[in-house]
């Protein structure tokens, strides 16, 4: 079993589409989404479409909470940009049935799945929604101690838009140092597939990983797309800042 595991879209329909593509060009099973589908970027709606048509399971993410309830905890960027697409989701996007479908999806998403040995959440094993694992955070042994006591096995995040590995011997692995395949051994893994449509690890590609239960490998892939015209989409709407064009250019 192959399985594409994608996160933080953030409304980043170029990007998507790429990885998409990148997917169906190597054949997978199925694709899981860990979340923020929505957020930041200009399309929001069709961003919806694509991954209510083509996942199999979607995690609910804390830019896709935010557009359902209160934000909370968001610079004021942020903010502004999930106002402004709960007012694309709202504005007639397609029918009234399609308008409909968008928000019930987004209100029935897990905050997260259990399949065995592996866990899949958007930010944390320990909080599912909006705790930030960052690469710095293996230099705190207690955290990570409780991180990992969250695991049975192998959890899969996003949130932090930085893909690598953590272990329990308190090390990140970028993707560059394990020439972008890990194998899954007995060790606990907390594994994080870094971003689609907002990369914020220096490199302004996509990022996904294969899940391989097979080989028991997880693969990372960076895929090519039309940064230029996603920024430009931001640049023309006075409601996001030009900020988010500006950072998908510079991956980071």
């Amino acid at each position: 079993m192959k399985r594409a595991l994608i996160s933080d879209i953030h409304g980043n329909l170029e990007a998507l589409q790429a990885v998409l593509a990148d997917i169906d060009a190597i054949g997978v099973d199925e694709i899981y989404c860990l979340g923020d589908i929505i957020g930041y970027g200009p399309n929001p709606c069709e961003c919806l479409d694509l991954v209510m048509k083509r996942c199999k399971s979607t995690i609910l993410g804390n830019h896709d909470q935010a557009a359902l309830f209160d934000p909370d905890g968001f610079n004021p960027m942020a903010l502004r940009a999930i106002y402004w697409t709960r007012d694309q989701l709202d504005g007639g996007h397609g029918s009234q049935a399609q308008i409909n479908a968008r928000w019930d999806f987004l209100g029935e998403l897990p905050r997260f799945l259990n399949e065995g040995t592996f866990k899949f959440v958007h930010g944390s094993p320990r909080d599912p929604t909006n705790e930030y694992v960052f690469p710095e955070y293996v230099y705190d042994t207690r955290k990570m101690e409780i991180l990992f006591g969250k695991v049975e096995q192998y959890c899969f995040m996003g949130h932090t838009h930085l893909p690598g590995v953590f272990t329990t011997h308190c090390e990140f692995i970028s993707p560059e140092e394990s020439d972008h395949t890990f194998s899954l051994g007995p060790n606990k893994l907390l594994i994080n597939v870094g971003s689609v449509g907002q990369p914020r690890d220096e490199n302004n590609q996509s990022c996904y990983v294969i899940l391989d239960t097979d080989a028991m490998t997880v693969t990372y892939r960076r895929v090519t797309y039309d940064f230029e015209a996603t920024a430009a989409k931001i640049y023309n709407e006075p409601d996001l800042d030009d900020a988010l064009g500006d950072r998908l250019k510079r991956g980071h």
